[in-house]
């Protein structure tokens, strides 16, 4: 992946963070590999490290101010946020942060941020205190939902939860996190859509008490890495679950009942040139929700009333043949008995192209497991494959869909 990044031009935007100077190991890194690096530096950015030793790195001269200090020349931030094929701000400070996410464009590094029409790489960089900071947090998602990538360490790579909050990623994986953003966009999905469905729904019962089932949400995010590093557009309806997709998603929609999924899942299918429903979706909600806590009853059984819940996987067949465009819809089946006979079933039944049928009867299948043992079905047979890893998992089943998606672009 190494040369990924080669020919590529790269905005570096450095602020005033005691980590500034690993700004000079990322430039390193990435020169090495083929990149041409401009950087851009606040003014606070030049108490840290100086751009003498910036502009030897770079071969380039450091820009600072709006305009140049010996001549008078303007810096046009609109021409250098044209330039770049990525911009990157490492490190990232608190205050930088809250100005781009709020548009506050007082120095030439936001300006340029403004100006950016290349994807944008964020790493913060600040004590534990001020990361913590709700107006923190609020800012960093803000910039998510511009479709900001913000480069955080994750906390299972941490040796303490609390030493790594807050302290900006190391170089090396920064710049592979832009090496994997380059490869995206070279996949064998580019240029399609994909909708995902992943983790569990909550029906209430009343304000503290739900129905639920034990969905990780594990493989829906391992088909949402899978597809985004193929160059798929990954649209992601997610049910209420901790783990997070590796790389940004095109979209995302957090929903918490099957209803509110439904909803979702039927809106973003429109856009979609395939969907892949991951989810566990409750099959049945209660008929009324409670305003109050219910108290247990001193005596005898507590009766709850159920409905079902709308159908997604069979909306989405009936949805599939309107419209202008073929959609392929993959559909998910864990069983505990007759396993290839439900599959199958439900593969007609909800007019689906394939369905993944995995079993509670394999030990490391199905819920709260890292792995996954499954059987591919479609209407000309089944192939079964080992117990893997979740993201191996993922592999065989975008492996499938990829080529379904290119047999029918094929026909067209």
């Amino acid at each position: 992946m190494s040369n990924r990044l080669k020919g590529k031009k790269i905005v570096l935007g450095i602020t005033g963070s005691i980590a500034a100077y690993k700004a000079c190991y990322i430039i390193r890194g990435l020169v090495k590999r083929g990149a041409e690096v401009q950087v851009v530096i606040t003014p606070a950015g030049k108490e840290f490290i100086t751009p003498i030793t910036l502009s030897a790195l770079t071969s380039k001269p450091v820009i600072s101010e709006f305009f140049a200090q010996r001549d008078g020349t303007w810096n046009r931030h609109v021409d250098l946020g044209l330039w770049a094929d990525a911009m990157l701000v490492a490190p990232a400070t608190a205050s930088t942060i809250g100005k781009m996410a709020h548009g506050i464009a007082d120095n030439m590094l936001v300006t340029t941020y403004l100006s950016a029409k290349a994807p944008v790489f964020i790493a913060p960089a600040m004590d534990l205190d001020m990361y913590a900071r709700p107006s923190t947090q609020q800012n960093l998602d803000i910039l998510r939902s511009y479709g900001n990538h913000i480069i955080e360490p994750a906390e299972g790579e941490l040796a303490s939860h609390l030493v790594g909050k807050g302290r900006m990623e190391e170089p090396e994986v920064i710049i592979r996190r832009l090496e994997e953003y380059f490869a995206c966009q070279e996949g064998d999905l580019a240029g399609k859509t994909i909708l995902i469905t992943t983790g569990p729904t909550y029906e209430k019962i009343d304000p503290v008490r739900f129905i639920g089932n034990y969905s990780s949400g594990k493989m829906g995010v391992a088909l949402a890495d899978e597809c985004t590093s193929r160059g798929a557009k990954v649209i992601l309806v997610a049910g209420p679950m901790k783990v997070q997709p590796r790389y940004p998603v095109y979209a995302r929609y957090d929903v918490e009942s099957a209803d509110e999924m439904y909803a979702a899942a039927c809106s973003a299918f429109a856009e979609a040139d395939a969907a892949i429903l991951a989810a566990a979706v409750a099959d049945y909600r209660p008929a009324t929700v409670a305003a109050q806590k219910v108290k247990r009853e001193t005596t005898g059984p507590m009766q709850l009333e159920l409905t079902p819940t709308h159908d997604i996987a069979a909306e989405l067949g009936r949805l599939k043949e309107h419209g202008q465009k073929k959609r392929i819809l993959v559909g998910f089946a864990l069983e505990t008995n007759n396993e290839l006979q439900h599959a199958a079933d439900k593969l007609q039944r909800k007019n689906l192209d394939f369905i993944v049928l995995n079993s509670l009867q394999d030990a490391g299948a199905g819920f709260r497991c890292d792995t996954n043992k499954v059987t591919l079905l479609d209407s000309r047979g089944a192939e079964s494959f080992p117990l893997k890893s979740k993201a191996e998992v993922a592999v065989d089943i975008v492996n499938k869909l990829a080529r379904m998606l290119g047999t029918q672009a094929t026909e067209e």
